[in-house]
């Protein structure tokens, strides 16, 4: 029996594939498996790998009747459909007057709320009564280190670094390198320092992972700088990451800024305190792998931070709740 739906019917990358033997029933093959998501409503499907061997067999399909030339037609009538209301065929291109819109200001100051509304100040200081946010702008020495703190590829089209410098006074030097040697950290006489680290972009299937530690050896920089510079983690990723307590310990502050995308300087905006942290953690941020699956009121409930936690600046409270 086919779905009651009038747009077009689409299946996910590799369906067809993936009811096949061994998950199938036993005696399904590859052409069955075809006949019956054909015939159950699919008007799209996502062959990746396979699609001569599937054109030949829905060809064979149609031609014995197992799937009914209507049920084609069907198909690419809803097709069809969802292009005319579109409106595809009689305007194929995009309206290249719209490209002025295109990263405009007005765009670009949303972004840069929504980054700055979005992050999560998760520790300030080594203890609440020295609080290390906001940053000073006006130090002799700064050092910028961490693969994600000049990347346009993993900030998408935008660099934690450049808003830093934008960010400090004329007479602060920022040094930046993206691995900071012990030679650098030694003998820099440093104010502080900034470490920005985190994942590669990736989607689905692609970012699964068996562990969640801070990729590049995040930690071994972490801890390289921090036991002999007073330390800013950013942490650049779409979830929590593994922060080991030895790191949690040696750092001053912790920012979990998630993917900030492409305007940079809502990231300067808190850490300088031109903006308060507001953001709250949407999910639990675990101590380590082994606590996962992890949520908020299980029995044994003892994360590095709970839902919803988050520290403000300016306050001496914490903005949890």
């Amino acid at each position: 029996m086919a779905i009651s739906f009038e747009r077009p019917r689409r299946t996910d990358w590799e369906g067809i594939d993936k009811i096949c033997e061994p998950r199938a029933p036993q005696g399904s093959d590859y052409r069955n498996c075809i006949a019956h998501s054909v015939n159950a409503g699919m008007d799209m499907i996502m062959i990746p790998y396979r699609f001569e061997e599937f054109l030949e067999h829905l060809v064979s399909l149609v031609e014995t009747g197992e799937i009914p030339m209507s049920r084609i037609d069907d198909a690419v009538e809803r097709i069809l459909r969802v292009n005319l209301i579109s409106g595809v065929f009689e305007h194929p291109f995009s309206d290249p007057s719209l490209q002025d819109m295109v990263r405009c200001k007005e765009h670009r100051l949303l972004a840069r709320e929504a980054v700055r509304k979005s992050m999560v100040l998760l520790k300030n200081g080594k203890n609440e009564n020295e609080p290390f946010l906001p940053l000073a702008k006006n130090v002799k020495r700064m050092l910028v280190t961490g693969t994600h703190a000049d990347d346009i590829g993993f900030q998408c089209g935008t660099s934690i670094l450049e808003a830093i410098k934008d960010s400090v006074g004329v007479q602060t030097e920022v040094i930046y390198e993206a691995c900071a040697t012990e030679a650098t950290i030694e003998t820099g006489e440093f104010s502080y320092a900034v470490v920005v680290v985190g994942e590669v972009p990736y989607s689905e299937s692609v970012g699964d992972r068996t562990d969640l530690s801070i990729p590049f050896k995040g930690s071994d920089l972490i801890n390289r700088v921090a036991s002999k510079i007073p330390t800013l983690v950013i942490v650049v990723s779409g979830r929590p990451l593994d922060i080991e307590t030895q790191v949690m310990e040696k750092i001053y502050a912790l920012v979990a800024a998630w993917l900030p995308g492409t305007e940079g300087m809502g990231v300067a905006d808190c850490l300088f305190g031109h903006h308060e942290f507001v953001g709250t953690l949407p999910v639990t941020w675990h101590r380590s792998v082994d606590e996962l699956p992890i949520n908020a009121g299980d029995a044994n409930y003892d994360p590095l931070f709970p839902v919803g936690y988050g520290v403000n600046m300016f306050q001496s409270d914490d903005n949890s709740t």
